[in-house]
C-alpha cells in the first residue's frame, strides 16, 4: 500500500522551506514529505532526512536520484530520530531552520515481513522498525500477565486489555505467539463479537499499543523534544504531527512550557488537523494532530 503524507499542505506551509535553509525530516521513509521540503530549499539548501529503516531509506536514495535538486547537501542517515542531536554532530551541521517529526506509522511498511499488519499476509511478529532491535514474539515471552495488559491499555486504552492478556498468557503456554496471525487471532477471541459495533477490527488497538511498545516510541520522543532547543536554531521552527493521545500531551505540554519560558512561540495555540476532504482521501490521517513552535 503506497503511504500518503499526513497533512502535506500544513506541514509545508507551517515550516516555510525557502531557497538556501537546512531543514530535516526526522522521520522521513519515503520522502513523502521530505521531498517536497528538499525541492523548496533548492538551490543551495541542504535536506537530511533521518529514518530508523534501512529499506525505506535505500527507496528513497532511488528516488531521490531521479529528482533534479539543486542542493548543497543531502544527507540521509539511518537512525533513530531521537539521536538527532548526535547526527547534526557527526554530520558538522550546526542548528537548522526547520525539523519535521511525523510520528506516524508508515503504510507501505505493510505487508513487508515485519508483522505490523494484523491483516493481510502471514509474518513473523517483529514490530520494530529497526532490523537490529529485538523482535516483538522475543518480547511477548518475557512480559507477565499484568505487564501486558498494563502495555495494552496505557498506550492504546484498549478497555479489554486485561482480557486479551489473559488469552496472550493462556495461548502462549499452548504454542508461542509467533506470527502477526497468532496474535491478532489471540485478541480476536478474547473480545466480544460486537467489539466497537464493527468499526475497526479487534486486534487494531493492541497491535499499535505493542508496536509503539517494541520500538519505545514515547521514550524516543521524550529524547528528541529535550534535544530540541540544540536542533532547531533561533527563528527556525519544529513541527510535530502525532497519532496517538499519550504522544499528542507529550508535545502539547512540552511545547507550552517553552513558550511559558520565553523559549519558543506557539505557532497554533490549538492543534492541526486534517481537512474532511482529507479524511475522506485518506481515513488513515483521522487521528493526525499537527503541533508547531518557532524557537526565540
Amino acid at each position: 500500500m503506497a503511504h500518503v503524507p499526513v497533512l502535506l499542505n500544513e506541514v509545508l506551509e507551517t515550516l516555510a522551506p525557502r531557497e538556501g535553509q537546512i531543514m530535516i525530516d526526522a522521520t522521513v521513509g519515503g520522502g513523502g514529505h521530505g521531498i517536497p521540503i528538499a525541492r523548496r530549499l533548492s538551490p543551495g539548501g541542504t535536506f537530511i532526512g533521518i529514518d530508523w529503516d534501512e529499506k525505506r531509506l535505500k527507496e528513497l536514495r532511488e528516488a531521490i536520484g531521479q529528482e533534479v535538486l539543486d542542493l548543497e547537501k543531502l544527507i540521509l542517515v539511518c537512525s533513530n530520530y531521537a539521536d538527532l542531536v548526535d547526527v547534526l554532530e557527526r554530520e558538522g551541521i550546526g542548528k537548522v531552520n526547520g525539523l519535521l517529526i511525523d510520528l506516524g506509522f508508515s503504510s507501505d511498511q505493510l505487508g513487508e515481513g515485519k508483522g505490523f499488519a494484523f491483516k493481510g499476509k502471514e509474518e513473523p511478529l517483529a514490530m520494530t522498525y529497526s532490523d537490529y532491535d529485538t523482535p516483538l514474539y522475543q518480547i511477548l515471552g518475557t512480559l507477565g500477565e499484568r505487564q501486558i495488559a498494563e502495555i495494552i491499555k496505557d498506550l492504546s486504552d484498549e478497555r479489554y486489555a486485561g482480557r486479551i492478556a489473559k488469552a496472550i498468557v493462556l495461548e502462549r503456554k499452548k504454542s508461542p505467539i509467533v506470527t502477526n496471525h497468532d496474535l491478532a487471532k489471540v485478541v480476536r477471541g478474547a473480545v466480544p463479537k460486537n467489539y466497537e459495533g464493527g468499526r475497526i477490527d479487534p486486534a487494531t488497538r493492541t497491535f499499535m499499543a505493542f508496536r509503539i511498545y517494541a520500538n519505545r516510541e514515547l521514550e524516543n520522543l521524550g529524547r528528541i523534544l529535550g534535544g530540541l532547543t540544540e536542533i532547531v536554531r533561533s527563528g527556525g521552527r519544529a513541527v510535530i504531527i502525532s497519532y496517538h493521545s499519550k504522544e499528542d500531551a507529550m508535545v502539547k505540554h512540552f511545547f507550552k512550557d517553552l513558550a511559558e519560558k520565553g523559549e519558543a512561540i506557539l505557532i497554533s495555540k490549538k492543534a492541526i488537523k486534517p481537512t474532511d476532504l482529507e479524511v475522506k482521501q485518506n481515513p488513515r490521517s483521522r487521528s493526525a494532530k499537527l503541533r508547531a513552535i518557532e524557537i526565540k
